[in-house]
């Protein structure tokens, strides 16, 4: 059998091959239906990472402060909540429980709803990152920001997070990586990303090898340059010297 990349240039409707593989008008081609779904597989991801860096740093935090068992304990629930219940299954109770249960939801789209979804499941394991990360720094550190006279949340916004953050990146880089990789799953709830695109195209033109292996390339190039954004974000804030591993800070 031969590959055929022409496909792509073909229109959804009329399947006749657009010179420039981009429809006309309100004509839309397979390249365009792609692209677009790829904006959403974009859209969801970054917006789900958004929403699991502000939860998830907030209930690590939660986790870590001292002379509050209740708060920790409250933090601890959390996280084996969303963690120990699949993301597919969270995505349907989001689209068909909850809405059922709290009736206002019902006129939210389920693009929103999964980005709640995802955001919220994603933010579990951040959190277990950020506690780890403030537990690895030396204890001297917030010792001395209390005695400089900084509150037990300054020492937290001006001195622990920041470093905790630094040292956190990278398993924050496979995190990133892998929320565009589980967008996949609102293909489930109709949510027109990359992974619906490929199960209805190639349904369409019955051509699968071409549209997942497209489709594959897309992810690919995603999860790369996820990489190597953080990458570069880690050089950036790296603190020379210091040695998160033991609870030690090196240099001066």
């Amino acid at each position: 059998m031969q590959w055929d990349w022409q496909v792509f240039c073909e229109d959804t409707i009329t399947r006749e091959v657009q010179p420039r593989c981009f429809g006309q008008g309100g004509d839309i081609t397979y390249l365009d239906w792609m692209l677009s779904a790829w904006g959403w597989t974009v859209s969801v991801s970054l917006l789900a990472l958004l929403l699991a860096l502000l939860v998830g740093s907030v209930v690590g935090t939660l986790r870590t402060l001292p002379g509050a068992p209740w708060l920790v304990r409250l933090g601890n629930a959390w996280v084996e909540l969303f963690r120990n219940i699949p993301l597919l299954v969270q995505i349907f109770l989001w689209y068909h429980v909850i809405p059922a249960l709290v009736p206002p939801l019902k006129g939210v789209p389920g693009f929103v709803l999964v980005v709640v979804a995802l955001g919220l499941f994603t933010s579990a394991r951040i959190a277990e990152q950020v506690k780890s990360g403030i537990q690895s720094l030396p204890r001297g550190q917030r010792n001395a920001a209390l005695a400089l006279g900084l509150t037990q949340a300054q020492a937290y916004r001006y001195v622990l997070l920041p470093m905790a953050f630094r040292i956190i990146i990278p398993p924050l880089t496979s995190e990133a990586m892998n929320v565009f990789k589980n967008s996949s799953v609102a293909f489930a709830v109709s949510v027109t990303e990359l992974t619906m695109f490929a199960m209805q195209a190639q349904e369409e033109t019955a051509r699968g090898i071409e549209i997942y292996l497209a489709v594959t390339g897309l992810y690919v190039v995603s999860a790369f340059a996820i990489n190597r954004l953080m990458a570069f974000i880690e050089r950036r804030v790296r603190v020379p010297g210091f040695i998160a591993a033991g609870g030690a800070a090196g240099g001066h």
